[in-house]
């Protein structure tokens, strides 16, 4: 079978890969919840998820650093990488010695098809067809509130927040929410406070990934910015993509709600 990942490239395999490894995090959890818990050899340090069975499955570093030799060592038969994920020059070295497959997600069309391209490489497509269904009909059933003005906060020395062109700002978009720096063109970049100030925004969402803000800094953000509401939100419902989606709209019918009675 030939696959054409999503920078173009053919990979051949001649039997449904048996020994996977993901770069992912969202990947991972995307591959148990389709069913291929026995496939999976190795993952990076930074999956999660499920709790209990990634403590038993080998490590590979982070999803910048991770250890050639040590997946080397390991004979996959596939690897699943992301392009904005993972290290550019690694990946494409370790491509020259195993199968590995990349995608580039950018929004949520591009993870519905993630989902499917997977499902059909690893062989369980029909349960990848019943994650995209069940995700296709949460969205269609969510009732997008009135859109409030929301600068989403990824680090804080210095304050980053994030461009249009990107997963976050289109979970944005679906949870409610217009990106005050949706006219910028680069997907992550710095602020100062001015900058944001300039803006009219009615809300400033800090992330626990992948600076994790916490209380104090919420206290902190809502001195400095007075006229909006600042709010601690989970970062993986914004930025994993797979079977997280289903998850993340449960979580801004929540998220709506407490903002409503701040």
């Amino acid at each position: 079978m030939d696959f054409t990942d999503d920078l173009g490239r053919i990979i051949k395999f001649e039997e449904k890969p048996k020994r996977i490894i993901s770069l992912v995090p969202s990947i991972t959890e995307l591959l148990y919840d389709l069913g291929l818990e026995e496939e999976i050899i190795a993952v990076t340090k930074f999956c999660k998820y499920p709790k209990e069975k990634i403590k038993t499955v080998e490590k590979i570093g982070g999803t910048k650093d991770f250890d050639l030799e040590k997946i080397r060592s390991l004979k996959p038969d596939l690897i699943i990488a992301v392009k904005e994920e993972n290290d550019k020059e690694r990946t494409l070295e370790i491509a020259k010695e195993f199968p590995l497959c990349v995608f580039d997600i950018t929004d949520i069309d591009s993870a519905l098809s993630s989902i499917l391209k997977i499902g059909k490489l690893t062989g369980v497509e029909e349960n990848a067809k019943k994650i995209m269904q069940e995700i296709t009909n949460k969205i269609q059933a969510f009732s997008t509130p009135k859109a409030k003005k929301v600068c989403y906060l990824i680090w804080e020395n210095p304050m980053m927040t994030i461009g249009k062109n990107t997963f976050i700002s289109e979970m944005l978009q679906l949870a409610g929410y217009e990106n005050v720096f949706s006219e910028k063109k680069e997907n992550y970049f710095s602020v100062s406070n001015e900058e944001l100030k300039s803006k009219e925004t009615d809300l400033i969402f800090l992330s626990s990934e992948p600076f994790p803000f916490k209380e104090k800094h919420q206290k902190q953000f809502q001195k400095q910015f007075p006229n909006s509401k600042v709010v601690l939100v989970d970062g993986e419902m914004f930025t994993w993509y797979g079977s997280r989606i289903l998850k993340a709209i449960d979580y801004f019918r929540l998220l709506n709600e407490k903002i409503d009675k701040i």
